[in-house]
């Protein structure tokens, strides 16, 4: 933690960042691991704030996939599934999903699917010291709802024999992803103009720390330079303490001995700024939160979260595009740009697949993930799943967040129900759907 590393040996220069970073990306195999977060809801009064502690009471005692249960600090809940191939993988994640459905079914609760709270204002309900000095130097109105209104879907990939591929494909392919999986276009009750409002709430935090990295060829020299000019968000000054940093530093003014880093008289804000460590720039890196992140597994970031029968969808295409090189190449040549900037990410949170070219990529990229499907061992009803998907919105140009927008209320269209089994099948009720329970950290 910043502020509690004196004893560590100091930095000498930006050469050991890099070192750091090239350990960020490990070559390592092909497993893929999942961390669900979902918005929490009462059943019969959607509009109210749930108590994480009622949410908690409500939640099996074990989970049947081995999934890890832990809380944002607005109270969504996270499930985070043990990393494994693809068919182990959703299939344990799956059965925890229905156990917890079922928990909170019991307890009249629900998830809710969707990225961005569609009705509620945010409340923060974890109060740790952490959390305190983010949300201060965050800042309203956008730091608390990314603190406590927001819910995604994060892929965690193995990099595989040549990590700077999948690096690349993380960033060309995120536009079309995220237009694709676009889910949280209302805000107050009421469409916001974003077909990914979650995404819009990450655009307006501070850039330094959230913009995507820049992708040159060389992502271990990118990632440094990424971690050296993102500014310091907090110190930690004793166990019960952090502060948040205000005057605008960066980890490479720290580096070099200026700004408001931690002072060497710890606990006490005397003495002068001390010098970072290896510890001090590990605990930066948990700090930032770009698009694609590298963490010696790669990090996908910019997914919404999907109704509970829906996620694997999600994860599947995300993986067969980016691991599978058939799939990959075949989706990378239809990208509108491997650029990746700023204005693409952009495009794409506002105008979900109704944009013509994303469309088209979009097309494309699922097509190449339902041929790459069976080769990652995916099952027919997997298979069958993105099928689904495939054909009520990517064939369609639609987003889901077209649905929560067009679909009647009440019932609210983003909340779990008892009666969904035919939600994610074709607009005629036929076809396959994913609700059949066969199928590592968060944001803040």
């Amino acid at each position: 933690m910043i502020g509690v590393t004196a004893e560590s040996t100091p930095l000498r220069d930006v050469t050991e960042v890099a070192g750091y970073a090239r350990r960020c990306f490990r070559p390592a195999g092909d497993r893929v691991g999942v961390e669900l977060e979902f918005l929490v809801f009462d059943r019969t009064d959607p509009g109210g704030h749930v108590p994480m502690e009622r949410t908690e009471r409500a939640l099996p005692a074990r989970l049947p996939g081995g999934s890890r249960v832990t809380f944002e600090p607005g109270g969504q809940l996270e499930l985070s599934g043990p990393a494994g191939a693809l068919p182990d993988t959703i299939t344990r994640l799956s059965a925890d999903v229905a156990a917890v459905r079922a928990g909170l079914r019991a307890a009249g609760l629900a998830l809710g699917g969707v990225g961005l709270d569609p009705v509620r204002v945010p409340c923060r309900q974890l109060g740790l010291p952490r959390y305190e000095a983010m949300a201060e130097f965050l800042g309203a109105p956008f730091g608390p709802l990314m603190m406590c209104s927001t819910a995604s879907i994060q892929v965690n990939l193995d990099f595989g024999r040549q990590p700077g591929v999948r690096w690349e494909r993380a960033h060309a392919l995120g536009p079309v992803l995220l237009a694709a999986f676009a889910n949280s276009p209302l805000s107050g009750g009421r469409p916001h103009g974003w077909m990914s409002g979650r995404q819009d709430v990450w655009n307006n935090l501070d850039p330094t720390r959230t913009r995507p990295v820049p992708v040159t060829g060389d992502p271990v020299a990118d990632w440094a330079e990424y971690l050296l000019d993102a500014r310091l968000m907090l110190v930690r000054e004793d166990d019960e303490r952090y502060r948040p940093v205000r005057d605008g530093s960066t980890f490479r003014d720290w580096l070099n001995g200026a700004g408001e880093g931690p002072k060497s008289g710890a606990g006490r804000g005397d003495g002068v700024v001390r010098r970072s460590t290896l510890e001090d720039l590990v605990y930066h890196a948990t700090t930032v939160f770009p698009p694609v992140r590298p963490r010696g597994w790669l990090e996908v970031r910019y997914l919404d979260a999907q109704h509970p029968a829906v996620w694997p969808v999600c994860v599947a295409v995300t993986h067969a595009l980016i691991t599978d090189d058939r799939a990959g190449d075949a989706a990378m040549a239809a990208v509108p740009t491997k650029a990746g900037g700023q204005e693409e990410w952009d495009r794409a949170a506002r105008c979900g697949l109704a944009d013509p070219r994303l469309r088209n990529a979009a097309e494309v990229g699922f097509r190449a993930a339902l041929e790459a499907l069976p080769r990652l061992g995916a099952d027919a009803a997997l298979v069958g799943a993105v099928a689904a998907f495939a054909d009520r919105y990517v064939s369609k140009g639609r987003s889901p967040a077209a649905d929560l927008m067009e679909a009647p209320d009440p019932p609210p269209p983003w909340l779990d129900r008892d009666d969904d089994q035919d939600l994610h099948a074709g607009r005629d009720g036929q076809g396959p759907h994913a609700d059949h329970d066969p199928v590592h950290e968060g944001h803040a």
